[in-house]
This record gives structure tokens, C-alpha cells and sequence, in this order.
């Protein structure tokens, strides 16, 4: 293992998604936007700006954007020693470049990197390994969220419950107890009702039609994403697009969150 800062590890791929060069613009590189599709953000829109990720309650991925060229280019740099809890002199910065290129028939392909450099220690290669598969179902979000609600404000619901079997387990119960079919298939769970957009290894995507017009993500993780050893976490995340949407969180998101809870798991 190296000593010093000269591991380099990039992960790459691109996405195509409808809407024009503006639109696309509004999604990847406003708060706004990126908080319909990825994270609750902040962002100070201009070369030089702050950048936070919240990912829970006082946990977040703090940055600043470094390329600002609308609507086409953002570069955004975080500080991904500090969120692993290590010390931030020992590696470089995570930075991530979106480029949007415009295509005939109303579409636009997003093309992503993420390049950053370590010490080459087993952390840095798992975390890395791990990147790209919990961070591009994202993607599938921000489709959806281009196809039929762009340029909207959305309100986030989140609920997670913690369960002393393994990933996978968890996992079977979840799909199960969400009624999830194929892609293309409709579901009805608690009251509200879509169509599975996708369905992954751990993760699955719904549109919502009602009562609420959203997208409804279903996901697990386990040992393998910084949980203890023989226990998995379910969750839900909801990005709702509706003058209501804030009533029917208050409403709904305890009852997720017990819902999750209750879930029924093998003896």
C-alpha cells in the first residue's frame, strides 16, 4: 500500500435522458433540482459555491463547485475523507464532473465521472467498489423525474428501520410485502398506487399516480455498506410533487417508518 496520496480510482458512465440542454441543467445543477431526484441539497449556483448533501439527521457531504459552464458543464469537488471519518490530509478530493450533451429527438446524454486519489488502503477499494452501484439507480430517478415532473419542486419522505438478519433477507420481505411485480407492472401499498419503473438487486423504483404523483424508491443495505455485522436496514424514500405533499408527509411518514418496522421478516 502507497504512503501517499498517488491511488487513483475514477469510476465513469453516462445516461440518457429526455428533455432539452436547460431542462437537463435544472436538474443536475440547481438545489432544486437535485434534491428531486438525489439528496435534500444546497448549492450556491456559481463557480466557487457551497455544496452540501444531507444524508440524515447531522450527516451530510459538504463541497464547492469548481466549473461552472450552464448548460453544460458543472464540476463539484467533496471532501470524502471526512465523511468516512478519516483524515482529510491523506487524500485528495472526490471530484465529479457532469457533462450535458444534447441529442436529436428531445433528448440529452449525461455523461458522469468521479475521480478522486487515495493511499490505496481496502476502505478506499470498497468504497469505491461500492460507488457506483449505490449511487447510479440515482439515475433512474432523475429519468423519471425528467419524463414527468420536470422543473417541479419536491417534498422528501424517508423512512428506515434496522433488522438483525442479513441484506438479502431483508430484501425478499421488502419486495414481497411492496407487492412488486415486473417492470411495467402496477403496485398498490398503504394507500398509494404507481407503476415499477425498475427493479433492481436491492433497490427498486416506483412511479406514483396517486394519492400523491411522485417517485417511491424501496432499498436495503447491509454489513457490506457500513452496517454490523448480521444486520440490514430497509427504507423508503418518496419524492412527491404536489401543492399537498407536505401535509401528506406529516401524515404518512410515521406510519412508513412503523410499517418498516413491523415488517415481516423468517424466524
Amino acid at each position: 500500500m502507497s504512503t501517499t496520496t498517488d491511488v487513483p480510482y475514477r469510476l465513469e458512465f453516462s445516461v440518457e435522458v429526455p428533455g432539452t440542454p436547460e431542462q437537463v441543467w435544472q436538474a443536475i445543477a440547481t438545489a432544486r433540482g437535485m434534491s428531486a431526484w438525489f439528496l435534500p441539497t444546497e448549492l450556491e449556483e456559481r463557480e466557487g459555491g457551497a455544496l452540501r448533501f444531507s444524508m440524515g439527521p447531522e450527516m451530510g457531504s459538504d463541497g464547492r463547485v469548481v466549473r461552472w459552464d450552464p448548460p453544460r458543464r458543472i464540476v463539484y469537488q467533496e471532501d470524502w475523507a471526512a465523511l468516512m471519518g478519516k483524515d482529510p490530509a491523506e487524500l485528495s478530493s472526490l471530484t465529479s464532473e457532469f457533462v450535458v450533451e444534447a441529442r436529436s429527438g428531445g433528448t440529452c446524454v449525461v455523461r458522469v465521472t468521479s475521480s478522486g486519489f487515495g493511499t490505496g488502503a481496502a476502505w478506499e477499494r470498497e468504497w469505491w467498489e461500492s460507488m457506483g452501484p449505490n449511487w447510479m439507480p440515482y439515475f433512474d430517478n432523475l429519468r423519471v423525474y425528467l419524463s414527468h415532473f420536470p422543473g417541479q419542486q419536491a417534498t422528501q419522505l424517508e423512512a428506515t428501520a434496522s433488522h438483525a438478519v442479513d441484506a438479502k433477507v431483508v430484501w425478499s420481505a421488502l419486495h414481497d410485502a411492496l407487492g412488486l411485480g415486473d417492470e411495467g407492472s402496477t403496485v398498490e401499498v398503504r394507500g398509494a398506487a404507481g407503476t415499477v419503473e425498475r427493479v433492481g438487486e436491492r433497490q427498486a423504483l416506483v412511479r406514483l399516480t396517486a394519492p400523491v404523483p411522485g417517485m417511491l424508491t424501496a432499498f436495503t443495505y447491509g454489513e457490506d455498506e457500513g452496517m454490523d455485522e448480521g444486520t440490514a436496514t430497509a427504507g423508503v424514500r418518496a419524492y412527491l410533487f404536489s401543492a399537498d405533499a407536505a401535509g401528506y408527509v406529516q401524515r404518512e411518514q410515521p406510519a412508513w417508518q412503523a410499517w418498516l418496522q413491523e415488517l415481516s421478516l423468517p424466524a
